[in-house]
Formats: C-alpha cells, sequence, structure tokens
C-alpha cells in the first residue's frame, strides 16, 4: 500500500505493461462521464468519500466481537491484523484502478461488461444489486432493537412493523435529497458512532494487562472457524460497493486511490485498537464475547452511561451503512442503465436533487419487502451471490491487464500480471471454502437468484430487439461514436 500514494503521478500516460507500439486507449464508461450536465453536478469530494467507503465497509467496531467469541483474543487480533493484507487490501487496490479506468457510474457491472461482455455485466449487476439491497434491510431493524429498549411497545406487533417502514422511508429520504448531503452526514455519524470507543479505549488503558492479548481462549473451547473466517470476512469486505459512485466523484482518478488507502487504514485501526483495549481490561468467559458484547464491556470498563453512549453509536453506525450502501446500490442501476444494460428510464434523476430517484424507489421497495421476512437464509444466500460476484470481479481484472494493457489506469497496482494473479487467487480460494461449506438451503436460494438473473437478461434482449423499450447505446457504441 506504500506505493499507492505514488501510483496516480506516475501513471497517467498508458498502461507500464503496454506493448510500446500500441497507442493508449481511454474506453468511455457511461454516459454521466460524458455530458456537460455532469459536470454541473456537485461532486463527492476527497473526505465525504472516505466515510462513505468506512460506512460500506465497517461502520464501526461493532460486530467484531464473535472473532474472540469463535477462536480467542489472540487469534482475533491476529486475524483483524493479517486478514486486511489478505482481502481489504487486494479488493481495495482493485477497485482504485478500475475506477480511475473507468470512472463511470456502474462500477463492477462496467469492469465485468467490459472483460466479457453484456451478459456478464448483467449478471455481475443482479448478484450485487440483490446482495446489496438485502444487506440494506437489516439496519432500520438493527435501529429499531436499540430503540426498543428505550420504547418497549416497539419489540412485535404493528408498532415494530410501523416503525419499521417509516424509519426505512425516513432514511431513503436523505439519499433523495443529494449525494454530497448523504456524505457530510457519514463525516457527522462517524465521529458519533466512533466517539464512544474513544472514550472507552482512553478509560480502559489503567486496566489493560497486555498478557490478555496473548490469550487462545479458555480451555476446552473448540474453536468455531466458521464462525471466525466469516467474522472477519463480513468486517472487512465490500470495499467494491463505493466503485458505481465513480461518475459522482471529484476528479476520480486522484480522488478514489487516496479515499481508499486512508480508508483501509482507517477502518482497520478502528476495530483493531477498541479489541486491544476490551481484551485486555475485561476479565470475562470466551463464550461471553457475541455480538454486542462491546456495550457490555463498556459498563463494565466505565459504567452504565458509556454503556448506553455505545448503544446509541451503534443506532447511528446503522444509519450509515443504510445510507452508504442505498447510495451504492441505486448508483449502480443509474449506472446499468447508462450503458444499455437497463432500459433507459432507470436512469432518470431527480429534477431538484439529480440523483437517481428510480434506483432510491427501487432499492427501499425491495429492502422494506425482505425486512419483514424471516431472512436468515435470503441473507446468507445474498452473502454467496456477492462472493460468485467477486470472483467475477477478480476475473475482470485480470482479463483487462491482460487483453487490454493500453487503457488509460491514471492509478495501477505496482505489480507485474503473475503476481497479480497470486493476489488474487489469495482471495478466491478464501472465497471457495467459504462458499464450500454453506447449507444446501443457500445454494438453492442463491441458484433461484442467479436463474432470475439470466431470465431478466433475457428479457431485456428481447425488449431492445423489438424495440419495447428504449436503451441507451452500449459499451462498443459509445466507444465507436
Amino acid at each position: 500500500m506504500a506505493d499507492k500514494k505514488q501510483s496516480p503521478n506516475k501513471s497517467t500516460n498508458s498502461h507500464p505493461l503496454a506493448d510500446s507500439s500500441s497507442p493508449s486507449q481511454t474506453l468511455p464508461t457511461t454516459a454521466a462521464t460524458a455530458t456537460s450536465s455532469a459536470a454541473a453536478r456537485k461532486k463527492l469530494t476527497l473526505i465525504p468519500l472516505i466515510f462513505l467507503i468506512y460506512f460500506e465497509v465497517a461502520g464501526g467496531p461493532y460486530g467484531e466481537e464473535p472473532a474472540v467469541q469463535a477462536a480467542g483474543p489472540l487469534l482475533a487480533i491476529v486475524g483483524f491484523i493479517v486478514f486486511p493484507f489478505i482481502w481489504s487490501v487486494p479488493e481495495a487496490l482493485i477497485t482504485a484502478e478500475l475506477s480511475t479506468a473507468f470512472p463511470g457510474d456502474g462500477g463492477f457491472v462496467i469492469w465485468a461488461d467490459r472483460a466479457f461482455g453484456p451478459f456478464w455485466g448483467s449478471l455481475m449487476g443482479t448478484w450485487k444489486l440483490l446482495s446489496g439491497v438485502i444487506n440494506i434491510a437489516a439496519f432500520p431493524v438493527l435501529c429499531i432493537d436499540y430503540v426498543k429498549k428505550i420504547v418497549p411497545p416497539l419489540e412485535s406487533g404493528w408498532p415494530r412493523r410501523i416503525a419499521v417502514f417509516s424509519s426505512t422511508l425516513l432514511l431513503a429520504l436523505l439519499n433523495y435529497v443529494g449525494l454530497t448531503i448523504v456524505g457530510y452526514v457519514a463525516v457527522v455519524l462517524a465521529f458519533l458512532s466512533l466517539l464512544p470507543f474513544i472514550l472507552m479505549t482512553f478509560i480502559a488503558i489503567p486496566k489493560i494487562h497486555p498478557h490478555r492479548w496473548l490469550s487462545f481462549g479458555d480451555k476446552g473451547v473448540k474453536k468455531d472457524w466458521n464462525l471466525y473466517l466469516n467474522t472477519l470476512f463480513w468486517n472487512l469486505n465490500f470495499w467494491d460497493n463505493v466503485s458505481t459512485l465513480a461518475g459522482e466523484v471529484e476528479n476520480p482518478q486522484k480522488t478514489f486511490p487516496m479515499a481508499l488507502f486512508v480508508s483501509v487504514i482507517f477502518t482497520c485501526v478502528s476495530y483493531l485498537i477498541p479489541l486491544l483495549a476490551v481484551i485486555g481490561a475485561v476479565d470475562v468467559e470466551q463464550s461471553a464475547w457475541g455480538s454486542g458484547f462491546h456495550a457490555q464491556a463498556a459498563g463494565i470498563i466505565a459504567g452504565k452511561w458509556l454503556k448506553i453512549l455505545l448503544e446509541i453509536g451503534s443506532c447511528l453506525s446503522g444509519i450509515g451503512l443504510f445510507e452508504a450502501q442505498l447510495s451504492s446500490s441505486a448508483y449502480q442501476i443509474l449506472g446499468m442503465a447508462e450503458i444499455g444494460i437497463l432500459p433507459k428510464f432507470f436512469a432518470s434523476r431527480a429534477k431538484w436533487f439529480n440523483t437517481p430517484w428510480i434506483g432510491i424507489v427501487i432499492c427501499t421497495a425491495i429492502s422494506l419487502a425482505v425486512s419483514y421476512m424471516n431472512f436468515t437464509d435470503i441473507v446468507a444466500s445474498a452473502n454467496f451471490i456477492y462472493s460468485l460476484g467477486m470472483l467475477l470481479e477478480f476475473s475482470a481484472f485480470i482479463w483487462l491487464r491482460w487483453k487490454h494493457p493500453g487503457i488509460k489506469r491514471p492509478f495501477q497496482v505496482p505489480l507485474r500480471l503473475p503476481a497479480l494473479i497470486v493476489m488474487c487467487l489469495i482471495p478466491s480460494a478464501f472465497l471457495v471454502v467459504l462458499m464450500v461449506f454453506t447449507h444446501k438451503m443457500v445454494l438453492v436460494v442463491s441458484a433461484i437468484m442467479t436463474a432470475a438473473g439470466i431470465v431478466w437478461f433475457g428479457l431485456m434482449k428481447v425488449c431492445k430487439n423489438k424495440k419495447i423499450l428504449e436503451f441507451n447505446p452500449p459499451l462498443d457504441a459509445i466507444e465507436e461514436s
């Protein structure tokens, strides 16, 4: 990652692996990058983008506790130090390179389309969109779960349903009024949700016993490797989600690499420091380290007041996660329409705020529907198809480096092709291991989602060929025009 800061300045010309006899190429991405109206829109700058990425991935140390429960303190600490280099850094590097090479809304959909054609672009869009909007559904529910401790009637029945419905609509409305506003809200939410952890860490310092960091866990407790690996994976994942906002970023060729560089460091530190503080200061059985244990630890370390603050912080983190991920999903739909995968009207923007209102409505409607289901298997299936999308993404990255070395890459991963293949094979192997050990029901639901995506592509192709609906020209047509 140290070389990452240097790359934007040294690779604004042709790709260093390109044949010197072939001219460098710039492949257009979406209509948004080519129109004058795009330049007139308010764009995301560095600081808001950093915190949008932060909420795409983490939103705070909430949820890291099961790693200790699964494998003990030492392996949890080692995991949050080592796993970013196995997964987060490669994913962030790939996102930085491809988002600057193809700076348009649509992100990973554009990459798959450019590498393998519109079918794979459409399927990537299906996998990533479904996984995104299903995960979005959990965040308003999480917020209500914390509020119900203060307002008990929200625990069940119609009051809870109405609360979930109204909070989802209210949070979606914030997305409607503008991405730049969402970005600055993310900055405020990050500060407020991390403040309890900062206070807890400082208060815990005199109580820390460093030898507790070296514990392998309680004797006789069997390691739960599935829980351990999944906890690390889902706490340090989704770096590529921000790629669907590339068309909305000020000077993305410089801003994206720097934002990803800072957010990787910031996210990893925000996980590791509270984990070290709580493990060192609190002596409890390993089984106590379930989801939400940080709040209990805050009560032990400083008292009930900090426990309450941390629970409020968790609710604010959920809001930030909702806003960031809804933005990515909505702009993904807009980007897919701009490159001709979806009908043209899906690229419509709100007249006053210039936001992708159709994408926001679709994502909000799906997340609302899922939030009223018993969606354990659905969420697990969403994670499974997200993994399929990541395998396709790694493949597209390698293919584009191999087959299109002349594409302008304002930022490029400073490795040659063999090293890049190794870099992608390690996280790919990890994905395959996670997918092999999944449940049969998850495989069935994932197969249904994938089949629906294939049918949808066929339906869109018929609509395009028979001119039933109007579509923007595909990428190849834009390139030739």
